[in-house]
């Protein structure tokens, strides 16, 4: 469209742009079609894809978005070219599927990996980073299941996916306070202190009280908590 021949306010433009109006009802039976199709492609795509999404499911339902959106409004392309693209795209899937069945290397570049994020109540600050997880961000997770004090976590599994796992101790452990640092009355509501033990702020290791002048003996910080149980 040409400069000149665009107006202020001229509705038949703003609306329906350079298409007759009875495109609408064109546009009404394309995205039917295309949104019957879709279904179609999702369920052999399988119950994957009603889950969790992997990278490359992700990967799949962001493209569905830009194959579709062009047979179902442009008047000037034809829907045979979106129709293939969306079967294209499941035998890729499929085949992509398959390759991760049989091949591990494979499956862990396109899918990637899992991290561990705790172990035995100490963050792994490495792999945290590697896997671009702040404290914070891993503290609400916990708390999220309920869980207030680092030292009962045996485990937590960043997995590959992007889903976080966690695995308790048996046994109550003295810990790191995973509670607000503002929520002191919260946090003697829902737990209690251990008054002969502290935690290191930095990566949740606990060391005797005496020790709240030394450094931590597994990050070499010295900003100390008192440990909760």
């Amino acid at each position: 469209m040409k400069k000149e021949e665009i107006q202020a306010w001229d509705w038949n433009r703003i609306l329906f742009g350079q298409t007759p109006a009875i495109f609408l009802m064109e546009v009404f039976v394309r995205t039917l079609f295309v949104y019957l199709l879709l279904l179609v492609i999702l369920r052999l795509l399988g119950k994957r894809m009603d889950g969790q999404l992997t990278l490359t499911e992700m990967a799949v339902m962001i493209t569905f978005g830009a194959i579709v959106s062009v047979p179902m409004q442009l008047p000037d392309k034809g829907m045979l070219g979106g129709v293939i693209a969306l079967f294209y795209v499941l035998i890729f899937q499929r085949g992509l599927n398959w390759l991760n069945v049989k091949n591990k290397t494979i499956e862990d570049i396109t899918q990637g990996t899992l991290s561990i994020l705790v172990k035995n109540g100490l963050m792994q600050l490495d792999e945290m980073q590697k896997a671009g997880i702040s404290k914070q961000h891993l503290f609400t997770a916990l708390r999220g299941k309920k869980i207030y004090n680092l030292g009962n976590v045996k485990r937590v599994y960043f997995e590959a996916c992007g889903m976080i796992n966690t695995y308790l101790e048996d046994v109550e452990k003295p810990g790191l306070p995973i509670l607000p640092s503002d929520e002191l009355d919260f946090i003697l509501e829902q737990t209690h202190i251990d008054k002969s033990s502290i935690a290191c702020k930095n990566c949740g290791a606990v060391a005797p009280a005496t020790k709240h002048n030394s450094a931590c003996s597994n990050c070499g910080k010295t900003e100390w908590i008192q440990a909760i149980f």
